[in-house]
C-alpha cells in the first residue's frame, strides 16, 4: 500500500501548489489534500460544508436551467454538486490555478470524477475578485452576463483571507460590486471555516435580502469530535 504521493506540483504566483494523497489510518481512507507552500488549503477528509455550500445555494434558487458562477475550484466538490442539481443548466468555473483546472481535465480526484466533461461545466482560470470588481470578465465569451447563482469558497473565512488583496471584496462596495453580476432573484452563497460573523452579516445585510448563516456540522474522525464550518446566504431583491 502506497502511503503519501505527491500526484502534482507547480509554481504559481501565490507560491508553489501541490495536489497530494496520502492514507489516513485513523480514518482508514485515502485522503486528498492540497497545500500552497506549507499552508493546508482543503482536504478530502471534510468536504461536507463545501458540498452544502451548493445543495443550500442551489435550493434557495428558483427556475430551471440556471447559470452558476462558482468561485474556486479546489477539490471539486462545490461545483460538483451544484452539477448534482435538476436546476443547474450551466457551470462556470473561475478558479486562479491552472494547476487546480488541470488536475479535473486529468481526472485526479475521484471524489469529483467527470466534473470537468460533463457537457455544462466551463472551467475559467481567472482571478474571481477582479472579475468581482468589473477589472475582468468571469466569462470571456459574455463579458457583461449575470448568474443565477453565485458559490464562492476561496478564502477561509472573510477575516482569513488567503490575500490580503481580497479583503475590499468583504466589505459593502464590494459586495455591491458582486451583486452587478448576479441576476435579479438570484442567490449568492459563500463558505467560510469561521463561525458565523454578526459583523459580516450586516455588511451582508446591505446589499442582499433574506440573509442566513447556517453553521454546518459534521464529525471529525481525527478527534473523534464535532467541527464546523459555516455557509453565508443572501438573495437579490
Amino acid at each position: 500500500m502506497t502511503r503519501f504521493e505527491e500526484l502534482d506540483w507547480q509554481s504559481t504566483p501565490m507560491g508553489e501548489i501541490s495536489l497530494r494523497r496520502r492514507f489516513e489510518p485513523v480514518a482508514q481512507v485515502d485522503v486528498y489534500e492540497v497545500k500552497l507552500d506549507d499552508e493546508f488549503l482543503m482536504s478530502s477528509l471534510f468536504p461536507v460544508a463545501e458540498i452544502e455550500l451548493a445543495r443550500l445555494g442551489m435550493e434557495r434558487a428558483t427556475g430551471k436551467d440556471l447559470s452558476v458562477l462558482v468561485g474556486g475550484l479546489g477539490l471539486g466538490y462545490t461545483a460538483f454538486e451544484a452539477l448534482a442539481s435538476d436546476k443547474t443548466g450551466e457551470l462556470v468555473v473561475c478558479e486562479y490555478s491552472e494547476a487546480v483546472i488541470s488536475w479535473h481535465e486529468q481526472d485526479l480526484l475521484p471524489d469529483t470524477h467527470g466534473l470537468a466533461a460533463d457537457p455544462r461545466t466551463r472551467l475559467i482560470q481567472g482571478d474571481f475578485f477582479a472579475a468581482a470588481a468589473g477589472r475582468s470578465a468571469f466569462d470571456p465569451e459574455a463579458p457583461n452576463r449575470q448568474f443565477d447563482v453565485v458559490l464562492l469558497d476561496i478564502d477561509h473565512s472573510p477575516r482569513f483571507l488567503l490575500n490580503s488583496a481580497h479583503a475590499s471584496f468583504y466589505n459593502q462596495e464590494g459586495l455591491e460590486e458582486m451583486s452587478d453580476h448576479i441576476s435579479d432573484g438570484g442567490v449568492f452563497a459563500l463558505w467560510s471555516d469561521d463561525p458565523p460573523d454578526e459583523d459580516f452579516m450586516a455588511v451582508l445585510e446591505e446589499v442582499f435580502v433574506d440573509v442566513e448563516a447556517h453553521r454546518i456540522w459534521f464529525d471529525n474522525p481525527l478527534t473523534g469530535g464535532k467541527a464546523s464550518n459555516t455557509v453565508y446566504l443572501g438573495s437579490m431583491p
